[in-house]
C-alpha cells in the first residue's frame, strides 16, 4: 500500500478522491477535538482503500474539502468503512447535512461474528492482524500545528489496518451467512435523523424526577435555551449550565432575575446580566407540557406488573442462551425494551418478531411467553426445551 502522508493542497485532494472513487470501498477515520466546544473541531481525516492511504489536513487555510465530502456523501458506488463511526459520521453530517452512504461499521460487524458488543479498535487489530497498536499519540492535541511524523503515522495506521481487516471480516460474514443481518443496523447508522440535534427535543436527555406538566414545560424551555446558547457560543452545553441545575430551575423557578445570583451552579453575575435575562425569558415563556408530549412511565414496562417483569427476566435469560449458542452479541439480537414490550403483551412493531431476528431468536421468545418453551438443565448446561403440557 502506498502511504502519501499528510495532504494539504487542493490539487492533491482532488486527484486522490478521483482515484478513490474507482474503488469498491474506502476506509475513513477522523481526529477531532470537542472537549472545549459544542461543535467537534475536525483536525484530520484519514482515508484509504486497498492500494493507498493518506491523511488530509482540513485546518489548512484555503483547503477545499468538497471532493472528499462528495466522495463520502454523494458517491453511492463506494462503500464507506468506519470503526465505531458514530462521531465520524456526525462530523460529516455537520459539514454537509448528509451522512456517508452506503456505509459499513466494523464494530457492528464484529457483533455478528461473536466478538463482543463493543470491541475496541486496538483489540480488533490484534485479533485479525496480530498487531499491537501504538497508543502513544492517542491523546494528542490534534488541533496544534505542525503535526509531527509520529502523529501522522499513528493516524494513518488507523485506516491502513482497517483496510486490511475489512475484506477478512467480509469473507467471514459471507461464510457464516450473516451479512444480511447487518443491513438494518448499517441503514440505521446512516440515517441522518440520528445526527440532527433538535433543540426542542434535548430536554429528554435531562434526568428529572417530576412528571408535572408545568415542570416539564419549563425543563423543555430551559433545555432549548441552553442548547441555543451553547451552539451560538460554540461551548459544551455543560459549560453553559449543568443538567442538575437545569432540572433544579425547572422544578424551583426563580421569581425574578436577581434570584439567579443565589442559584447553586450559576454565576452570581447572572442576577443582572444579559444571559441571565435570556434564561428568565425562557422560564417565563414556558407553557405546561401538552399531554401528547408527556413522557410515558416507561411505556414498555407500564402495566406489566410483577409477573410481566419476571417474564422479561426469563426472556433476557433466553437471549443470553441464544446469543451464546449462535455466537453473536446479544445486543445485536434484541434490545431490552423489545423484550419488556413482548413480556407486556405487545406483538406489533418489534424488531425481534421480524426478519432474521425472528428466525434466530424471536420465534423462541414468543414461544416462551406463550408457554410453549421451558428452561432445563442438560449435561450441566442450561438449555430450552419444549414444554410438554403447553396449552
Amino acid at each position: 500500500m502506498h502511504i502519501h502522508g499528510l495532504i494539504d493542497d487542493n490539487a492533491a485532494i482532488a486527484n486522490l478522491c478521483h482515484r478513490l472513487a474507482q474503488s469498491p470501498y474506502v476506509v475513513v477515520d477522523t481526529e477531532f477535538m470537542r472537549e472545549n466546544s459544542y461543535w467537534p473541531e475536525l483536525c484530520l481525516i484519514q482515508i484509504a482503500d486497498a492500494n493507498e492511504a493518506a491523511a488530509i489536513d482540513p485546518m489548512q487555510p484555503g483547503i477545499d474539502m468538497k471532493p472528499l465530502l462528495d466522495l463520502l456523501t454523494e458517491n453511492q458506488d463506494v462503500l464507506k468503512v468506519f470503526h465505531a463511526g458514530g462521531q465520524d459520521i456526525e462530523i460529516v453530517y455537520n459539514l454537509t447535512g448528509k451522512t456517508p452512504h452506503p456505509l459499513f461499521d466494523t464494530q457492528v460487524a464484529a457483533m455478528a461474528l461473536g466478538q463482543g458488543e463493543q470491541i475496541g479498535y486496538s483489540n480488533l487489530v490484534d485479533s485479525y492482524l496480530g498487531i499491537t497498536v501504538d497508543k502513544g499519540a492517542r491523546f494528542t492535541d490534534w488541533s496544534r500545528r505542525p503535526l509531527d511524523a509520529r502523529q501522522i503515522d499513528y493516524a494513518i495506521a488507523d485506516v491502513t489496518h482497517l483496510a486490511e481487516i475489512f475484506p477478512k471480516m467480509l469473507e467471514k460474514l459471507r461464510k457464516t451467512g450473516r451479512g444480511l443481518w447487518l443491513d438494518e443496523e448499517m441503514e440505521r447508522l446512516a440515517d441522518p435523523s440520528n445526527y440532527f440535534n433538535d433543540p426542542n427535543d434535548v430536554w429528554r436527555r435531562v434526568r428529572i424526577a417530576s412528571r408535572k406538566p408545568e415542570v416539564l414545560g419549563r425543563l423543555k424551555a430551559l433545555a432549548k435555551w441552553r442548547e441555543i446558547e451553547a451552539q451560538a457560543k460554540d461551548l459544551p452545553r455543560g459549560r453553559i449550565v449543568k443538567d442538575e441545575t437545569i432540572a433544579d430551575l425547572a422544578g424551583n423557578p426563580p421569581r425574578k432575575q436577581s434570584d439567579l445570583s443565589r442559584v447553586r451552579g450559576l454565576s452570581a453575575t447572572w442576577g443582572g446580566n444579559d444571559i441571565g435575562a435570556r434564561l428568565m425569558a425562557a422560564i417565563e415563556s414556558a407553557v405546561p407540557m401538552p399531554a401528547d408530549e408527556m413522557p410515558g412511565r416507561d411505556d414498555r414496562k407500564n402495566g406489566m406488573g410483577k409477573d410481566g417483569a419476571l417474564v422479561a427476566d426469563l426472556l433476557k435469560l433466553l437471549l443470553k442462551i441464544r446469543s451464546r449458542d449462535i455466537n453473536v452479541a446479544s445486543k445485536l439480537l434484541a434490545r431490552s425494551d423489545d423484550l419488556e414490550a413482548l413480556a407486556g403483551g405487545q406483538r406489533e412493531g418489534l424488531s425481534i418478531l421480524e426478519g432474521w431476528r425472528f428466525e434466530q431468536f424471536g420465534r423462541d421468545a414468543l414461544a416462551l411467553v406463550e408457554g410453549h418453551l421451558a428452561f432445563a438443565v442438560k449435561g450441566g448446561k442450561l438449555k430450552m426445551t419444549r414444554a410438554e403440557d403447553a396449552e
